[in-house]
């Protein structure tokens, strides 16, 4: 197996000490903590060495506790100069060793310490302060002057010192941490057992290596590239409009031109233009999102409104009976946010454009859904028309080479219907991934009572689907909700086919 020298030098540091955070690791091995976090990364995956994580408490010295180190503690140094009188002393004299607040912790850590008597006046040392050791505490501080300490690697002792330092003010700070300790694995001491040479070795040529020619006679470093690398997380788009990009790039290529169109619209572009009777359940205000401001919406010229209501009250002049009811103004001009793209192009057809036409539309609708796994009340619709003297084949090649440009060879249509198109057909593609059709649109033609009041004499073709449907199918989710939640490890992790 193909070791690096770090890699190594961790080994034998492992075996030395059995177990071991990467700290004491770096102080036994003499690498850096990184080197040696590097080290241990590609020893776990090499299965030579096995990392625990463990939550701890850190012991350090706060801003006192570094005076007391260099100093000594109050009552050691009053300790100390008693020693020198004799071993007793006026309490006025500590003065001579002690600041301030100094003399009064000193006094009453030796009297806590039984290190001496206070009477009169005078402190005097009794037989344990005149033998003078230090105590558990005493130590506990100069440890620390190392570094800071795991609590749970010390002694019960160490514990019981440890309180009575942090009994005292600013001496010690704990903290919690999260720890790593290493251990090596059945295979990693077989491998240190039946020995680990140590040689200098080269793991990357430069140009100043190459040039001094010092990679002669040193081994050269291999690189195993079946091993992961490190992930690689850059920006990149929400997956939800890398789909979007895909369909406006997918009509732009098959000659397409993208429009736009307001979110609040009035019922006579959402509804009323498109032959939608004023009575039909769509209207309702539990589909519908209305508006109290605006709560009215301008209407286009006089004759545009006139044609419409003709077509809905007795068909006009399409050949058809129309609704036979008596249309209202006032319901037209209802102000909402629109529910399909479907008002968007007949907004651009109604302007008189003159064949061919070929425009398509990406943008949010809204309509008034309770919240599920698979509904939302804002979404995306993305629509299609095509004007000129075409046909029903031409636009069942235009659904199959659209859909193959989405990436679906099996495509295949069944009758259906919408208030506004006729025919009218439903798109259904093979999902290979779920293996199954799964409905992806609709689409249809114009229908005379939607056309001809707005002057248009040819055919229009017109197709589209929800995107969030298909961004649900590409990306394998059952919750659509989770399109729109900041989950960054989903994002992060999201591929669109």
């Amino acid at each position: 197996m193909e070791l690096s020298r770090n890699e190594k030098l961790v080994l034998r540091a492992l075996g030395e000490l059995q177990e071991a955070s990467p700290g004491e690791i770096a102080r036994r091995s003499g690498l850096g903590e990184s080197a040696v976090n590097r080290a241990l990364y590609w020893l776990v995956r090499k299965g030579l060495v096995e990392l625990e994580e463990r939550e701890d408490s850190a012991v350090s010295l706060d801003e006192e506790g570094r005076l007391y180190v260099e100093r000594g503690l109050p009552e050691r140094r009053a300790l100390e100069y008693l020693k020198r009188r004799g071993g007793e002393a006026e309490i006025s004299s500590l003065g001579e060793v002690l600041r301030g607040e100094e003399v009064r912790i000193a006094l009453g850590w030796l009297r806590r310490k039984n290190l001496a008597t206070i009477s009169k006046g005078r402190v005097v040392l009794t037989e344990e302060g005149r033998r003078g050791e230090p105590g558990e505490d005493e130590k506990l501080l100069e440890r620390l002057r190392d570094g800071e300490l795991l609590v749970s690697r010390l002694s019960d002792a160490e514990r019981s010192a440890l309180e009575l330092l942090r009994s005292r003010q600013r001496v010690v700070r704990v903290e919690e941490r999260s720890t790593r300790r290493a251990r090596l694995t059945e295979e990693g001491r077989r491998l240190l057992s039946e020995g680990v040479e140590l040689e200098e070795e080269i793991s990357q040529l430069t140009h100043r290596v190459l040039r001094e020619g010092s990679w002669r006679g040193k081994k050269l470093r291999g690189y195993d590239v079946t091993l992961p690398a490190p992930e690689v997380l850059p920006a990149k788009l929400h997956p939800l409009r890398i789909i979007m990009d895909e369909i406006r790039s997918i009509f732009l290529q098959m000659g397409f031109r993208e429009i736009s169109g307001p979110l609040v619209e009035s019922s006579f572009w959402n509804f009323d233009a498109l032959f939608v009777p004023q009575d039909h359940p769509a209207r309702e205000m539990q589909d519908t999102f209305y508006l109290e401001e605006p709560a009215r919406a301008e209407l286009p010229d006089r004759e545009t409104v006139e044609a419409v209501r003709r077509a809905h009250e007795c068909g006009g002049d399409t050949g058809s009976t129309g609704w036979r009811y008596s249309w209202s103004e006032e319901v037209a001009r209802t102000a909402l946010l629109r529910t399909h793209t479907t008002a968007t192009t007949i907004r651009y057809l109604a302007r008189r454009q003159k064949p061919p036409i070929k425009v398509f539309c990406v943008d949010r609708v809204f309509r008034k859904e309770r919240i599920t796994f698979k509904h939302l009340p804002e979404f995306h619709q993305v629509e299609g028309i095509v004007v000129g003297d075409v046909s029903f084949a031409d636009l069942l090649g235009l659904l199959r080479e659209f859909y193959s440009k989405m990436g679906f060879e099996r495509v295949r249509f069944r009758p259906g219907y919408f208030p506004y198109t006729e025919p009218s057909l439903e798109i259904e593609v093979f999902f290979q991934d779920r293996g199954k059709w799964l409905e992806l649109g609709g689409a249809g033609i114009f229908r005379p009572e939607v056309t001809e009041p707005l002057g248009i004499r040819h055919p229009v073709l017109a197709w589209g689907l929800g995107i969030e449907r298909l961004a649900m199918l590409r990306l394998g989710l059952e919750d659509i909700r989770r399109l729109y939640m900041s989950d960054i490890t989903w994002l992060r992790r999201a591929k669109v086919r």
